[in-house]
């Protein structure tokens, strides 16, 4: 599992947008700090909630100079969705082959839902070299990150 101190794995995917547009962690190092949001999914309460909860609080990473991104297995048209339903402004990223998802060492699965090669909830905040200045994972996806934690560690990188 990737933790503070480590080199963030680059991965590319998909932009969460009806473009199908493609993102490469690569090209958003080096303007600012990068907040990965990872979350299991589009829609379900405890996501929707960290999402929004980002959203109320991206004032305080554009003042940090910090880029935001949600990164979930969901697909391009349910993040679009889920973005346009709920206001929500930054960038979410698709994985749905799941390769971010495995190279962070988050990949979950919760058989009784039907969810397999899934994201558990985790936010890393990286410096402009693409280092992990925080990390957090939750012991239970339902819990959600200290955002003041996170906003610091933004404010700080």
């Amino acid at each position: 599992m990737v933790s503070t101190g480590d080199a963030a794995p680059r991965f590319e995917a998909t932009l969460g947008t009806s473009d199908h547009e493609d993102f490469a962690l690569e090209e958003h190092l080096g303007d600012g700090p990068v907040v990965l949001a990872f979350f299991p999914g589009a829609f379900t309460p405890p996501c929707t909630n960290e999402m929004v909860a980002l959203q109320d609080r991206l004032g305080d990473f554009e003042d940090a100079g910090a880029t935001v991104f949600g990164v979930s297995a969901d697909s391009a048209f349910s993040q679009g969705a889920f973005r346009e339903e709920h206001g929500i402004e930054f960038d979410l990223v698709s994985d749905m082959a799941g390769d971010a998802i495995r190279e962070y060492g988050l990949e979950m699965d919760i058989p009784d839902l039907g969810l397999y090669g899934i994201a558990n909830r985790a936010v890393f905040v990286l410096d402009d070299d693409g280092e992990v200045v925080y990390s957090w994972v939750a012991d239970d996806p339902t819990n959600e990150p200290d955002y003041g934690a996170v906003i610091d560690a933004a404010e700080s990188a």
